[in-house]
């Protein structure tokens, strides 16, 4: 009975059924990667863990490196390549990963509900695309709750000091827009997987000057096997696996329906926050989280403009 049950219940969606699973699991990929970077920085640096990530995910992309091999590379476009590269992963991977040291995995999770308003924002001055009055209404609701949320964070021992890190994952949050403006003009080009390997590439050379220079930076001694095992997932699981499943499911339901799915990660964020580490939020706190969510539906005027945006 309980089959029976289960096969209707995914009728529902008719043929649309596994593009809508994939794009679910692609979110809670996205919202456990605090998580795992949060466990991945019990035993390496920051910087180590992002360069180790860029680094595995790029090896994983030479082995699939002949599928790139249609590819034609257009004059003039290394620019855009490397402009959306440094802002994502290079400055958005090192905001976040510092980020997540001062404050909560649920705290910053909340904060990436606000990307597609500041999106909209800097498409409206770089791209020229109008923003309604009702988007600039959810984007100040949406700030307005992000705010409250990070003034009545209290420091812990997973977060000395939650308001620092709210700032820095909310400039992580304008690095990732700006890459999703370089990505607008290029994805008509190039196909997301090939765009998805120059990032590995430039990110693996990026991370590597600091982690072999910075006389700060040291790898432990012996490798703990859970940080380890932590920085394969998000090297496998997230960086490519969710991406896989968000651009799977983006061909074959319309983008906006898509990208609407993009809301469920800091829920799931919220959720494994407190299920895995116990992290609670102050009654203030759900106040602020819930004015950051109700703010991103107000500004969901049904043209979302740059709302396709994917996470890594």
């Amino acid at each position: 009975m309980q089959g029976i049950f289960v096969v209707k219940t995914f009728s529902l969606f008719g043929s649309d059924t596994m593009p809508v699973l994939g794009l679910i699991l692609a979110m809670l990929l996205w919202g456990s990667s605090f998580l795992a970077l949060k466990i991945a920085f019990t035993g390496f640096d920051p910087l180590v863990t992002i360069w180790a990530r860029m680094l595995i995910a790029f090896f994983v992309f030479v082995c699939v490196w002949k599928r790139f091999s249609r590819v034609v590379y257009l004059p003039g476009d290394w620019k855009y390549l490397v402009l959306m590269a440094l802002c994502e992963p290079c400055m958005y991977f090192t905001f976040e990963a510092y980020a997540l040291t001062q404050t909560t995995a649920s705290q910053a999770g909340m904060i990436t509900a606000m990307l597609p308003l500041i999106v909209a924002l800097m498409a409206r001055f770089f791209l020229g695309e109008r923003i309604s009055r009702r988007t600039m209404t959810g984007f100040c609701v949406a700030i307005s709750g992000a705010v409250l949320m990070s003034l009545n964070g209290t420091p812990e021992a997973g977060a000395p000091r939650p308001l620092l890190g709210n700032i820095l994952e909310l400039g992580a949050m304008c690095w990732g827009a700006g890459y999703t403006i370089c990505l607008k003009k290029l994805s008509a080009r190039y196909p997301p997987l090939f765009l998805t390997a120059v990032q590995t590439l430039v990110g693996s050379v990026f991370f590597t000057v600091p982690v072999v220079s910075l006389p700060w930076i040291h790898f432990p001694e012996t490798l703990p096997l859970i940080p380890v095992l932590a920085i394969v997932y998000l090297a496998v699981a997230v960086s490519m696996g969710a991406y896989g499943l968000y651009n799977f499911g983006v061909s074959r339901l319309p983008a906006g329906q898509a990208s609407a799915f993009t809301n469920l990660v800091p829920v799931f964020a919220l959720f494994l926050g407190w299920l895995v580490f116990e992290e609670t939020l102050l009654p203030l706190q759900w106040v602020g989280a819930a004015c950051v969510m109700v703010g991103v539906v107000i500004s969901r005027d049904g043209r979302a403009p740059g709302s396709e945006q994917t996470r890594t």
